[in-house]
């Protein structure tokens, strides 16, 4: 994701302060690792995001921090700020809700299988699944567009205080992380149902041999 990284001024603790070189330090590294979106490195990207939201909670606490956030000239940018940060969070509540509902119905799936109740279970089961992936898409698709809303904002130019700069260059990281989380959990364009069905017949009628079999 194309990014607008911002310069800092002086008004910040200090350059060379601990906290100040932590926040450059996971911001790059996180930048470099969004080349890849494999299970593991997602899962890497979200540890790496909480240790740098960390730093920040750190950072807004200083006076200087706090003395730049409250000047005038910056209330319009920190009231943006928060409303996008509600965003954050919705978009959050919908990544997670996904991976639970999507574990529930692998579940489930994985439950009638076990139970061997038959193809016609199986096929139940299956469409109740596939219309849960689909109402979880689409929650996935408003959400990344709410991502790309804020994401043209921060391309926007404009002078900003230091801490803004400093809060606007972890937003764009933690859009970028977010994108690559519900992109995955949302998964490949899924493929049409004329192409699914045949395999999931092939498998009830196997599951349906095994059985007479037995």
């Amino acid at each position: 994701m194309a990014a607008t990284y911002h310069a800092r001024s002086n008004s910040l603790p200090s350059r060379q302060h601990p906290i100040v070189s932590q926040i450059d330090e996971n911001l790059n590294r996180l930048r470099e690792s969004q080349s890849t979106s494999t299970s593991s490195s997602i899962g890497h990207n979200l540890s790496g995001l909480q240790d740098l939201n960390e730093c920040v909670d750190v950072l807004l606490q200083f006076p200087l921090t706090q003395q730049d956030l409250a000047q005038e000239k910056q209330r319009e940018m920190v009231e943006e700020l928060l409303d996008e940060s509600l965003m954050l969070l919705d978009v959050c509540t919908i990544a997670k809700d996904a991976l639970l509902q999507t574990k529930e119905c692998t579940q489930e799936l994985q439950s009638i299988l076990r139970r061997r109740r038959g193809a016609e279970g199986l096929a139940n089961e299956f469409r109740k699944y596939l219309t849960s992936r689909k109402a979880m898409k689409k929650a996935i698709c408003k959400a990344l567009k709410n991502l790309k809303h804020i994401q043209n904002k921060l391309s926007t130019p404009g002078e900003n205080g230091a801490v803004i700069s400093v809060l606007r260059d972890v937003e764009a990281v933690t859009i970028s992380v977010l994108e690559s989380v519900l992109s995955f959990i949302s998964g490949p364009v899924a493929e049409s149902k004329s192409s699914r069905w045949p395999l999931v017949s092939k498998q009830m009628h196997q599951k349906k041999v095994m059985c007479e079999e037995e």
